[in-house]
């Protein structure tokens, strides 16, 4: 990986010079590089292609520019010893995560009024743009809720256009930019703002204002569905060892909104 990052800025003429950073098992690996920031996603050559390894370039594309994010300023694709590898150019954003290295939030956090209004207003703007790409699948309810959940599957009717991951790792303090856009699709309402919640549940004055700043979202039915899904997914990850100590606070979470315990 670190020789095809650095093959990738020779051929992107930057010069990488910041620390290092691993995204999950090692598929990914960014570093600064003066103004800009090089990623670099690896994959065996079968396996090249589709939803996430496409995120980023479609998002600079299809996203309108009013919904803050770093600007897509080069890509490469190249294939070396059986494996396939794609290199993102895009804008250095200055501006610091909420959190860095975990998306939960461990303490409260004081983020401006205009911090918020600018949140909800880039996730409406986002909501309009039309897409086929799916971030949350319906099979993935139909076989997952009664393991993790212990309730029947629901149908998701209400679908809108969503980041898909959006946590305080891919969230700047202001001005708001949102990073990460690899995983953007169709996804139910309310998952989004769910997941955001669910990872600050170990800051409760923080949900409690993603609860009332979003409450037109989250406060319906449509809304509670898609945050189920999130709860579902979460208490997967959870139980292949991923937040051990968010484990027990999404699946309280998850028991007061359904009324049923989650299977052990």
């Amino acid at each position: 990986m670190r020789d095809a990052h650095a093959a990738a800025a020779r051929s992107l003429q930057v010069t990488a010079s910041g620390p290092e950073v691993w995204g999950w098992q090692g598929r990914t690996l960014s570093r600064r590089a003066g103004s800009c920031w090089l990623r670099v996603v690896a994959a065996p050559v079968a396996k090249q292609g589709g939803r996430l390894w496409e995120g980023t370039a479609l998002a600079d594309a299809l996203v309108p520019r009013s919904v803050p994010r770093p600007r897509l300023r080069g890509l490469l694709d190249w294939k070396a010893d059986g494996s396939a590898y794609r290199a993102e150019l895009t804008e250095y954003v200055s501006v610091p995560p909420v959190t860095s290295g975990t998306p939960v939030l461990a303490r409260d956090v004081a983020l401006p009024d205009a911090w918020w209004a600018d949140l909800r207003t880039a996730l409406e703007t986002l909501a309009t743009v039309p897409t086929d790409r799916e971030a949350v699948r319906q099979r993935w309810i139909d076989n997952n809720f009664r393991r993790f959940l212990g309730i029947d599957p629901i149908q998701i009717h209400a679908y809108t256009t969503g980041h898909g991951d959006l946590h305080w790792a891919n969230l700047t303090h202001a001005p708001l930019v949102l990073l990460d856009w690899e995983n953007w699709g169709r996804l139910p309402v309310g998952y989004d703002l769910g997941l955001l919640h669910a990872y600050s549940l170990t800051a409760s004055a923080t949900a409690a204002r993603i609860r009332h700043q979003f409450a037109h979202v989250l406060g319906t039915a449509a809304g509670r569905a898609g945050e189920l899904v999130t709860l579902g997914q979460l208490l997967q990850a959870c139980s292949r060892g991923v937040h051990p100590g968010l484990a027990p606070l999404i699946a309280r979470w998850a028991e007061h909104l359904t009324g049923t315990p989650v299977p052990v």
